[in-house]
């Protein structure tokens, strides 16, 4: 048997299946050396690639709602008609083939070719959209836009040196040394210049003239815009201890934190993570990776009982310790001597990389300057926009009405911000569509994922539906017996399902 051969698997679907070999509205077969997923929504079947374009997650596990389908892992969403990624963290569309039926058997044939539909430009489409910040929002409102083909300027201001990386592998396989740096870019060089967004890297946004419609570069430039896509970002919260030095205590957040990490790593003995956030607790599980004794201080009793409740805290700690990480909890560090850092117990440690992972804050000086409104953050209406027209703000700076909650929130969510730049693309280019995604994140400890869908600062319930410490389970944290979020260890499609209810919940209520 050839190579492609060996990896088919399920039927030859050119050779027909039957309607009753369908599990749960979707099989899995290949078409030539390609996987293939049937999908049936009603009376219609279709056939896509069977793995997400994210990170390769297998559909054929994955939700059917309507005419998509919707990713097990990080739950990026396809149209079946098209083959287009509708729904971050995905961007590239998948192959889709022509579907016929015989009888009570469903036959695949060729590969349906993508069309693109020319879009006629509106009046009142602007002629250039600057955008502030080059991450997850920045990024994803810039493809969008092109791929709804706005035939404006594009220019991204980024202050960071590389182009839009994948950020949440900073933290995991890239830092860990599983993943080349090759995988980072959202995007090669070539697209940005194809598609004619002009992507300046490197470069720093002093203020915001709303009233000539301009930005303002440190080099005295001056930018003019139509609309205005803020998404700044936040930034590492840096420890206010005598020695903190920057050069010695580092921190996560770009491509070159990353690297200074990596390099620091290189012969060190043992690491002082400070902190015991998400972030934190993936720096220490890569730290392991690369064999480095790590410590964590932090000054919660559990780790992440804020976000996920005592018995996960519990989880994450004993999970952690099982790879070897020292934990030093109800304790901080109250000042650095070079590498020796000090208890605020009396204990004290010497380390030879120490990173510090205790949380990030939204950039909102540019927002305060230009006078937009700010509500421990930048507030935005349900259309993204911002109280100055034809100014926008997304990410972690945006605080939004939340129609699942029935708060205003601002999350520090990767896949948030992905689909608030989709959004306010759409609308900058004259849509009026509402932001209601329901926030999502995923966490990655050594072999164990965490999803979490929905928000909730506060509960009064923790229901849990199987095992936790057996890694797997639906975690529901409710308040006045409303599900307001919903943690998970291997239960992919309870979180998508989760997620659905949610969605409609909140269509319902509006």
């Amino acid at each position: 048997m050839s190579q492609d051969q060996t990896a088919q698997t399920g039927p030859d679907l050119t050779q027909g299946v039957k309607l009753s070999d369908f599990e749960n509205g979707k099989l899995s077969g290949h078409v030539g050396d390609q996987e293939v997923l049937l999908a049936q929504s009603g009376p219609d079947i279709f056939a896509i690639g069977a793995h997400c374009s994210h990170y390769h997650g297998p559909l054929a596990d994955g939700l059917v709602v309507g005419d998509t389908v919707r990713c097990p892992w990080h739950h990026a969403c396809f149209s079946l008609r098209s083959g287009e990624a509708v729904r971050a963290p995905a961007f590239d569309a998948l192959t889709t083939w022509q579907v016929e039926r015989d009888g009570d058997r469903v036959v695949v044939r060729k590969q349906i070719e993508p069309t693109r539909r020319q879009r006629e430009s509106s009046k009142g489409e602007p002629g250039q959209i600057v955008i502030v910040g080059g991450g997850a929002a920045g990024f994803a409102a810039a493809e969008m836009l092109r791929r709804k083909q706005f035939g404006g300027r594009i220019v991204m201001l980024s202050q960071d040196t590389a182009p839009p990386v994948d950020r949440p592998n900073l933290s995991k396989d890239y830092l860990a040394g599983s993943a080349p740096e090759d995988w980072l870019p959202l995007r090669g060089d070539d697209y940005y210049r194809e598609a004619k967004i002009d992507l300046r890297r490197d470069v720093e946004v002093t203020a915001i003239d709303p009233a000539k419609h301009q930005v303002k570069l440190s080099n005295g430039e001056a930018i003019p815009y139509d609309r205005l896509l803020l998404a700044t970002g936040a930034e590492p919260v840096r420890l206010p201890i005598p020695g903190a030095d920057p050069s010695q205590v580092h921190t996560l957040r770009s491509r070159d934190d990353c690297r200074a990490i990596i390099t620091a790593a290189d012969g060190a003995k043992r690491a002082l993570v400070i902190g015991a956030s998400f972030i934190g607790l993936e720096v220490a599980a890569s730290l392991r990776a690369r064999e480095i004794e790590v410590h964590v201080v932090a000054p919660e009793k559990r780790p992440m009982e804020r976000i996920l409740g005592a018995e996960m805290g519990d989880f994450v700690r004993a999970l952690h310790e099982e790879h070897g990480v020292i934990f030093h909890l109800e304790d901080s560090v109250e000042r650095l001597d070079g590498k020796r850092a000090i208890f605020k117990s009396g204990g004290t440690l010497e380390a030879d990389l120490i990173v510090a992972g205790v949380g990030v804050r939204p950039r909102l000086a540019l927002a305060e300057g230009a006078g937009l409104t700010l509500d421990r953050g930048v507030a935005v209406d349900a259309y993204l926009q911002t109280s100055t027209p034809d100014i926008y703000a997304v990410g972690d700076i945006a605080r939004w009405p939340d129609p699942h909650s029935g708060a205003t929130i601002r999350v520090e969510h990767w896949v948030v911000a992905e689909r608030q730049g989709q959004v306010a693309a759409l609308n900058m280019m004259g849509e009026r569509t509402p932001f209601d995604a329901v926030p999502f994140f995923w966490s990655q400890h050594y072999d164990v994922p965490i999803n979490y869908v929905g928000h909730a600062e506060a509960w009064d319930e923790i229901v849990v539906d199987g095992s936790i410490k057996n890694r797997d389970c639906v975690v529901r944290y409710k308040q006045g017996g409303r599900v307001l979020a919903v943690a998970s260890i291997y239960r992919d499609l309870a979180s998508l399902e989760a997620e659905l209810a949610m969605e409609r919940a909140a269509s319902t209520a509006a």
